[in-house]
């Protein structure tokens, strides 16, 4: 069993448990509990709660034939969607760099979060007034043109469960009535691209569209923000066309073409 830790803070229950996952993970194969609480030390009716409690949680299965356990789908799915993640940005890195030389505005690439989305690169314009958002940042799904664009996309159900949360008014011009973002997100769905004016930060304008993945879910947006007195509607319009083609070849690579759209 490893160390105990110094830190004051951890839980020491929650250490041991994902200590048990890992080797569950390090094993490659079903494990019985037996062998768990031998190499980590535990005692095996601890050992057996932490187990049951992660085959509760998803994160590992519990064949009842042979009484062993083995990764679940939890764990798999947080797997699957780290890897997601990866891809997308490495096949989006080039297009961002070309899309920001080309426009001379910041480019930025974000994954939903729960009822928000999550800023997971950017390429920022050599500009002295550019946008507030970094890596790592994350802001309300129906303030931002990134999170428009991928609730327009979503399965009904999610897309109602995501606008079921609370509506946070960013700035005095944020969408907080339900009917009006729902007008919005179908708008959005017919010409491929949103667009928000000072919804989220004032003065400042976002276009985004959606990356979708091989099931056709839209894993991601791609965005270019701007202060609004630099993207004007005929530039704004533009933006939203080029992106919506990037998105499409990042979203080809990824297995599956985007929904064609009637802008």
């Amino acid at each position: 069993m490893a160390k105990k830790s110094d830190n004051p803070y951890v839980v020491q229950p929650v250490m041991k448990a994902l200590k048990v996952l890992e080797l569950v993970a390090r094993h490659g194969h079903e494990i019985a509990l037996t062998a768990v609480s031998k190499e980590l030390r535990i005692p095996k009716t601890t050992t057996f709660r932490y187990l049951q409690t992660l085959t509760a949680a998803g994160f590992l299965d519990h064949n009842r034939t042979t009484d062993r356990y083995n990764l679940g789908p939890q764990l798999r799915a947080i797997a699957r969607a780290d890897a997601s993640v990866s891809k997308v940005r490495e096949l989006a890195r080039p297009a961002m760099i070309e899309l920001m030389h080309e426009f001379n505005e910041t480019v930025n690439l974000a994954v939903k979060g729960n009822g928000t989305i999550v800023y997971i690169d950017l390429v920022e314009a050599n500009r002295s007034l550019r946008m507030q958002a970094r890596i790592g940042d994350s802001h309300p799904m129906h303030s931002t043109a990134l999170g428009k664009a991928i609730l327009a996309f979503l399965p009904e159900a999610e897309r109602q469960r995501q606008l079921d949360l609370p509506l946070t008014e960013r700035t005095g011009r944020t969408l907080l009535e339900r009917e009006e973002i729902e007008r919005q997100l179908r708008q959005v769905k017919r010409v491929g691209y949103a667009t928000e004016l000072g919804e989220n930060e004032d003065g400042a304008m976002c276009i985004g569209v959606p990356v979708f993945d091989e099931d056709g879910y839209p894993v991601a947006a791609l965005s270019i923000s701007a202060p609004l007195m630099r993207m004007p509607h005929s530039l704004a319009a533009k933006a939203g066309v080029r992106l919506r083609e990037v998105a499409a070849g990042i979203s080809t690579r990824l297995g599956s073409p985007p929904p064609t759209t009637a802008g």
